[in-house]
């Protein structure tokens, strides 16, 4: 049987036929596998990034207090904030062909390989700006296949979820430019000192060329290395068509003025440690933000310390508190109109110790007496009000118990004192009198109207500071005296605004009217007695050059001293953190020294202020000898207030010329200074 056999073009048309056929189903399927792959990829969720930032906190001025980041120094920017030259400069130099891929530019790749190839080494990448943010994001540097495969996977992953927009304002944030700082708007900082919305064409380009080798491109470690990719990134730009010739030749003579990195080290050392710390317990504790989200969140927080007063408190602490000593020290200043923290010290070196003593709970000693005053005034006592000072055994506890206090270096009058005398004298056997008739109770609950939200034994000790307080709450409480009887709510923070600039906490100073503002008037003046000859503070009166008033507080092994104008309450105290005894003859002297030193820097822009007279309270002046009114002819006469109707009565008539001669009233001479006309004015 023949056998017939098929042309051998049949037999190829066929087999060229089937290859087809096969080619095709092929092609299918594949464009198939892609389209359900990209799909698949498209539903796909990126995996979770936190990118972190930098929390910046901010002083009542503007001025950056503090920035907290852990090892990546990041402020996040919307591209809309970027100049346009330096999104031009990042495509110029880092994917030229940005807007026309996908995320994988083939066309660069298989230039790239032949390069290599050509050279027979890796001289040329092909990596595109989506390339760099997945691995940046989501990859480690590895050069091994999978991590290619994955790389691959994210860029395209990437282009599909965002827009090329939106890739380029994230990988712009989160490159890393060297020295610790990452993302353009760092980077503009470090080198230049401005936010990166103000960079001009050739710092733009200068620094769209660090990233390619931080150290080896750092203006601060290689300035040659740096001008040369600078020049490069401008050329690249005109090839472009993103600028011109006179404008890259202009950039390229523009002279750069970068920030001196040791000089920015420190005066970027944080202000004001301590109360960087006291903002981050408030942050976290009060308004429950996580510690992660302050530390790498990129939050942004004013708040109300002052620069010029904190440094005035830093300055003044050194000066008294030197670091060879042991001695400590802190510092709290307070506008008591709104509870505004302006300076908080914690201590001499926040390096060596950055424990917080503003709130470490001691014993405050005399500096709680106002307190007591406030409560005996509400109770029925004037100033002129007499007890009789000296030696005296207390007995208290229905009889079981007894109290022995001494005043400072054992000085008794032993005769009647005023309670105005009582104040400047600082005494103690006054105090305790007082107390009881009060009563402990009743002063505890005074206690409480100041601000002390904490528990007190009922003890008669308690009248001189015998219990534990902290020098936070001690300012508070006084600030109440310098506000007409309002206790402030204290207030640090002013607004927190997340990373996108949303404000999620905004506060407002609250204050409420616990005082009344008569007995507060009437105990101010008599609180400016402290410092006048035989006060406790006069020693530091020639450092005062405006009204003030106060009060000292001593115990064996703390000094305090809180005072106050209208405008600012500060407190004082030195003393040993293990309790040590303290040399009240010498170190003891230094909680005033630096309180008076303080108050006067930080006000010496300011006017000096008096305290309004409320208009239940009337003035007289009164013989302090004998507590009647003065008469023209009384050596001594003092000007003290009374609630109306509480008035002495009473003229003096030991130092009538006759006998008979009829008493008058001491009238107030006119103001003759232009402070005593400003003065009087206030007071009308």
């Amino acid at each position: 049987m023949e056998v017939i056999r098929e042309p051998r073009m049949v037999r190829l048309v066929k087999w060229i036929s089937k290859l087809f056929i096969f080619f095709f189903i092929l092609t299918i399927l594949l464009t198939a596998v892609v389209i359900i792959g990209l799909l698949y990829l498209r539903s796909q969720p990126l995996p979770t990034h936190h990118l972190q930032e930098t929390t910046t906190i901010y002083a009542a001025d503007g001025q950056i207090i503090d920035t907290i980041h852990q090892g990546q120094n990041r402020t996040y920017v919307p591209i809309e904030q970027m100049p346009s030259y330096l999104l031009q400069a990042a495509i110029a130099v880092e994917d030229q062909r940005f807007f026309e891929h996908y995320g994988i530019d083939f066309k660069r790749v298989v230039g790239a390989m032949i390069v290599n190839v050509k050279n027979q080494a890796f001289v040329e990448g092909a990596s595109t700006i989506t390339q760099q943010l997945a691995r940046n994001l989501y990859l480690n540097h590895d050069k091994t296949w999978q991590r290619k495969l994955q790389e691959a996977i994210y860029t395209i992953q990437l282009e599909m979820h965002y827009s090329k927009s939106h890739i380029l304002e994230r990988y712009l944030n989160q490159i890393y430019f060297g020295h610790s700082a990452y993302g353009v708007e760092s980077a503009a900082q470090l080198f230049f000192g401005k936010s990166v919305s103000e960079l001009t064409l050739a710092e733009s380009a200068m620094l769209a060329g660090i990233p390619k080798g931080p150290r080896y491109y750092s203006p601060f470690l290689n300035m040659d290395n740096a001008k040369t990719r600078q020049e490069l990134i401008l050329r690249l730009m005109q090839q472009q068509g993103f600028i011109s010739e006179e404008e890259r030749s202009a950039a390229v003579n523009e002279e750069l003025v970068f920030i001196d990195p040791e000089q920015k080290k420190l005066t970027n050392d944080n202000l004001a440690p301590f109360f960087t710390d006291y903002v981050r317990s408030i942050v976290i504790q009060h308004y429950g933000i996580d510690e992660e989200v302050f530390e790498q969140g990129g939050l942004r927080i004013y708040t109300t310390l002052d620069p010029a007063m904190q440094k005035k408190a830093e300055d003044t602490m050194a000066e008294y508190l030197p670091l060879d000593r042991e001695l400590q020290g802190a510092l709290v200043a307070m506008d008591p109109r709104t509870g505004s923290v302006r300076a908080l010290v914690g201590g001499k070196n926040y390096q060596d110790s950055p424990y917080n003593r503003a709130f470490a709970e001691r014993q405050p000693g005399s500096s709680i007496k106002p307190f007591l005053y406030y409560a005996a005034l509400e109770q029925g006592f004037t100033p002129l009000t007499l007890m009789k000072s000296e030696p005296t055994v207390f007995t208290y506890d229905d009889g079981r118990a007894t109290y022995t206090p001494r005043n400072f270096n054992d000085s008794y009058p032993n005769d009647y004192i005023t309670m105005e005398r009582a104040i400047a004298k600082s005494d103690n056997i006054y105090a305790v009198k007082t107390i009881q008739y009060v009563g402990e109770e009743l002063f505890i609950d005074t206690l409480q109207r100041f601000g002390l939200d904490r528990s007190f034994a009922p003890l008669p000790s308690l009248a001189l500071g015998a219990q534990n307080v902290n020098l936070f709450q001690m300012v508070r409480g006084y600030s109440a005296l310098a506000n007409e009887g309002a206790l402030p709510k204290p207030l640090a923070i002013l607004r927190i605004e997340d990373r996108l600039g949303n404000t999620i906490v905004h506060v407002q100073p609250e204050q409420d009217q616990a005082l009344d503002s008569d007995y507060v008037f009437i105990l101010n003046r008599m609180m400016r007695s402290v410092f006048e000859p035989g006060g406790t503070g006069h020693r530091v009166s020639s450092l005062l050059n405006r009204p003030v008033a106060g009060k000292t507080g001593s115990t064996d092994t703390d000094a305090w001293m809180i005072g106050y104008t209208p405008q600012l309450v500060t407190g004082v105290w030195v003393g040993y953190d293990q309790g040590r005894l303290i040399n009240h003859n010498n170190d003891g002297r230094l909680a005033a020294q630096i309180w008076a030193t303080f108050l006067e820097g930080a006000l010496e822009d300011q006017m000096p202020a008096l305290f309004p007279v409320p208009e239940g309270v009337v003035g007289a002046y009164i013989n302090p000898d004998n507590g009647k009114l003065a008469t023209e002819h009384c050596p001594a006469k003092k000007l003290l207030y009374f609630k109306q109707g509480t008035e002495p009565t009473e003229f003096c008539l030991e130092h009538l010329p006759e006998p008979n001669h009829e008493p008058e009233a001491l009238e107030v001479p006119e103001p003759s200074s232009i402070w005593d006309k400003f003065k009087d004015w206030w007071h009308r």
